[in-house]
């Protein structure tokens, strides 16, 4: 955790991003300082000398153009666990601190991806398209149980999912940046220089990992040439994570068995990829963690941090901005869910 004092006596100045979704239940945020709803095209006017920005639009890629060549907020609290669209030289270099919602999507998206395992065990995606068909087509499907899985990204995210698929019967091994023969969530975290070669041992693989210059397009022809024809790709991290030309390639070529997408690099998915077409690929539209009420648990996250702004304690959820999402030393936060 880290503390941060605001530059005014009195109730701070909180510049909000918004977009079409406008945040609900801000009272306490109110009460606590005064906030400025701005939507892009006015908030570089917006945030010269204001003291803090919450992101509540983390789709928004305006935060980069409007930033301040000097005099820019001193915190930036940003409405959702990847902060990847935040990492710019004028924000990364600069005294600003950021926090993110870490904590608030652990279990949902955990939740998602075991049923993207059970859909594709199950073959559920050609059930409800055979229906939509009127079809009866009788089929064999797969044993979740002693299926393997490797999480990659050890982060929260990571550690429900592989929680989530160990209690359902898979084995589970992570991949990050620390390898470690006894994790309490993953049992064998591998290095993740070592990605190649640990591939070919998962029925499914699973992308939880923030959005890095090192974690941009991991997962290309080469990676995707060393998992195994019958494995399924389950993406819930970051659209640029995956090379989408070479996953479509690969799927073409029956050189794995699927994929299941959340994320992508262009969003939304445009209506001329192939992806929407193809009968062994799920497409959603990032939203694994977006469970009913999501938003409010947002919105109290923030309004928790900015109480702890106004009195000058520590922040939760700081990021390092030179890994690009929150570490693990004292400056990682509480870690609490919103």
């Amino acid at each position: 955790m880290q503390s941060v004092q605001h530059a005014r006596a009195g109730r701070p100045d909180v510049v909000v991003l918004v977009g079409d979704v406008q945040p609900r239940g801000m009272a306490e945020a109110e009460r606590l300082a005064r906030l400025r709803y701005v939507g892009e095209t006015e908030l570089a006017e917006a945030l010269p000398g204001a003291d803090a920005l919450f992101m509540w639009d983390f789709l928004s890629d305006a935060v980069a153009a409007a930033w301040p060549s000097e005099g820019g907020p001193a915190w930036v609290h940003i409405a959702s666990a990847g902060v990847d669209r935040l990492m710019f030289p004028g924000l990364v270099e600069s005294e600003t601190i950021i926090t993110n919602s870490r904590g608030v999507f652990d279990e949902p998206i955990a939740e998602y991806v075991l049923g993207l395992v059970i859909a594709f065990a199950k073959d559920l995606h050609t059930t409800v398209r055979l229906q939509g068909e009127r079809r009866w087509l009788h089929r064999e499907t797969e044993r979740i149980t002693g299926a393997h899985a490797l999480v990659v990204g050890t982060g929260p995210i990571g550690r429900a999912i592989g929680r989530r698929l160990s209690a359902a019967g898979l084995a589970v091994a992570g991949a990050g940046r620390t390898a470690r023969d006894a994790d309490p969530d993953f049992g064998v975290v591998h290095s993740i220089e070592r990605l190649d070669q640990v591939l070919a041992d998962a029925d499914y693989v699973v992308l939880a990992a923030p959005l890095t210059p090192q974690t941009r397009g991991m997962v290309d022809a080469a990676t995707l040439d060393r998992m195994r024809p019958s494995a399924r790709l389950i993406n819930v991290g970051r659209g640029g994570l995956v090379a989408e030309p070479d996953l479509v390639e690969a799927l073409r070529a029956g050189r794995i068995a699927g994929a299941a997408l959340d994320v992508f690099e262009d969003e939304p998915l445009p209506p001329s990829s192939p992806l929407w077409e193809m009968p062994n690929v799920i497409v959603s539209p990032h939203m694994s963690g977006d469970v009913i009420g999501w938003r409010d648990e947002l919105v109290r996250l923030f309004a928790d941090n900015l109480g702890r702004y106004v009195s000058g304690r520590q922040l939760r959820n700081v990021v390092d901005k030179r890994l690009g999402y929150v570490g693990s030393g004292p400056r990682a936060g509480s870690n609490q869910r919103g």
